[in-house]
């Protein structure tokens, strides 16, 4: 490894099982990189981390006696995951790549919402962080103009969560 990516890189999750601690690691080398100013470094932890938050979405413990990560903290990385690499790619000025990532978070967490096969309390955390979600592609919307895949995913996600449509009890 080389001696100035060392301190970014120390874990790598190929050689690890999926564990939020893991998640957290590799997030925290790649939040330092981004600090650092190695941008390349960092995009790289970021997408290390992503693909570790999408092993705990659908994390299966080997042993019943293992502890299941909680449902909210596996989804929050997912988001996060989706966030920070849309934000590093927005601040080198990669807008339709940043707007990409953001959808696919909002999009990830409705269908995991929509998964009637899932856990109840997975399905109820992404419920929450699409709220997060929705957000983050308004906020890209306000600060840098539509961009079609985000206007096509907000109104995507109003309709899967039918938010349009007046309830009657």
């Amino acid at each position: 490894m080389h001696a100035r990516t060392a301190p970014y890189l120390a874990v790598s999750p190929a050689r690890l099982s999926p564990s939020l601690a893991v998640w957290e690691a590799v997030t925290r080398g790649a939040l330092a990189a981004e600090r650092a100013g190695r941008a390349v470094v960092a995009l790289g932890g970021y997408r290390r981390a992503l693909a570790l938050a999408r092993q705990l979405i659908d994390f299966a413990p080997l042993s019943p006696r293992a502890p299941l990560p909680p449902a909210e903290d596996r989804v929050a990385a997912l988001v996060a995951s989706w966030h920070n690499l849309a934000t590093l790619l927005a601040a080198r000025g990669d807008l339709a790549r940043a707007a990409a990532h953001l959808c696919e978070a909002h999009e990830a967490v409705v269908a995991l919402y929509l998964d009637t096969h899932r856990d109840a309390t997975l399905r109820r955390a992404a419920l929450r962080h699409s709220r997060e979600t929705h957000l983050a592609l308004v906020y890209h919307e306000k600060a840098h103009g539509p961009h079609p895949l985000t206007t096509r995913a907000l109104r995507a996600g109003q309709l899967a969560l039918d938010v349009d449509r007046a309830r009657t009890h």
